[in-house]
């Protein structure tokens, strides 16, 4: 080795990842292939949302409050995080309750930026547009989502063994702008269609809950789930994601087919989904429509 290749200077290394958790397993797979990826992993875990198992996938771990953004803030820079993640569910029937303000006790930054901006808007975009800023004026920046688990995004196609019929493609066509409809409205992402009739309409419930009163209003069965990005979709902020849970939801519910955006969509453990929804012989749809001629 030469002296002047002995003396190079090697780049610095990268900075931990933030990761900013609330509920479900997409945390856990952030984690892993963040670190997969050579990054030491830092969670501020949602009390009461996160999973405790994330602690044994991360290098730092933090129980921080919900509504307490300046804890979260102290703990990613605390370890010199300069990018992060915001990812897992919070459910929303847990903040709209009569007591969350004794829950979820907020920090006086977090009641700044509600008296700021949220009091006037309290809608997804707008929240997680206001955290996103919030974050970023102390130097931390939200990547997309997806960076380190891509290979568990929908793809285009027919994605499982079990193709729709011909009937269950109407339905399809019939249904994906009508959802997309109720996406741009800022109502929800997610319907249920049946012989070209919306039998339910996913709203602050979440599509689980959703599934559920599609099954109970649709006892024949045989109906599709259409799911699909917000119309204001920013990966950084908002993926929607399906997982073990909603096929088990979908077969108990006598449902036969799920669409999803391909490239927008975050399948959770993507080969036992699609193992269990063949097994149950359920229709999964990357679905994107032909451009107009």
């Amino acid at each position: 080795m030469t002296a002047a290749s002995s003396s190079q200077i090697l780049p610095p290394p990268e900075a931990p990842l933030g990761l900013i958790a609330g509920e479900g397993i997409f945390p856990l797979l952030v984690a892993r292939g963040a670190r997969a990826a050579g990054r030491k992993v830092v969670a501020a875990a949602f009390g009461g949302s996160a999973w405790p198992e994330l602690r044994g996938e991360v290098d730092v771990f933090k129980w921080v409050g919900v509504m307490r953004v300046g804890q979260w803030i102290r703990v990613l820079r605390a370890q010199g995080c300069t990018e992060a993640i915001l990812v897992g569910r919070v459910a929303k029937e847990k903040i709209y309750n009569r007591w969350r303000w004794f829950q979820y006790i907020p920090d006086i930054r977090t009641l700044a930026l509600w008296y700021r901006t949220l009091h006037r808007d309290k809608r997804d975009q707008t929240v997680l547009g206001a955290l996103d800023q919030e974050l970023a004026s102390e130097g931390i920046h939200l990547i997309d989502q997806t960076t380190y688990c891509a290979e568990h995004l929908a793809t285009a196609g027919v994605l499982t063994s079990t193709a729709p019929t011909e009937k269950q493609w109407a339905d399809i066509h019939f249904g994906w702008e009508i959802c997309q409809t109720v996406s741009r409205l800022d109502i929800g992402q997610s319907i249920a269609v049946v012989d070209k009739n919306v039998v339910a309409v996913e709203a602050v419930e979440g599509t689980n809950a959703m599934i559920d009163r599609a099954g109970q209003l649709c006892k024949v069965g045989g109906w599709t789930l259409i799911k699909v990005s917000n119309s204001r979709h920013d990966m950084r902020l908002d993926v929607p994601t399906v997982g073990m849970t909603t096929i088990e939801k979908l077969h108990a519910n006598r449902a036969a087919v799920l669409v999803l955006e391909p490239g927008k969509t975050v399948i959770l453990e993507k080969a036992k989904v699609l193992e269990l929804a063949d097994r149950y012989r359920i229709s999964i749809v990357g679905y994107s429509p032909a451009p107009m001629p």
